[in-house]
């Protein structure tokens, strides 16, 4: 039995707010785990990044998308070093 998440596992949006809910495996089956946008084919799309640029680029998305009310950025933001592709194993 595969996990089942609500928020993508490596920039934290909610996956039903991803395009076809979820990024898709390799398998062309659609993640459970990570967003469109972080995730295709199995692959992550920015594979080189760190939590702390995942951290960056999603404060700056959210000042895109009028979520500027920065005490919730930044608290939504400071979540993403715990979420499963960010955890040391």
């Amino acid at each position: 039995m595969m996990e089942q998440f609500k928020n993508c596992q490596s920039c934290g949006m909610p996956l039903k707010k991803s395009p076809n809910g979820g990024g898709s495996n390799t398998d062309g089956t659609i993640s459970n785990i990570y967003c469109a946008y972080c995730y295709e084919s199995g692959q992550f799309t920015n594979p080189d990044w760190t939590a702390s640029q995942m951290q960056d680029f999603v404060k700056k998305k959210m000042k895109e998308m009028g979520f500027m009310m920065s005490l919730f950025a930044n608290s939504f933001v400071k979540k993403i070093p715990s979420l499963k592709r960010w955890k040391k194993i």
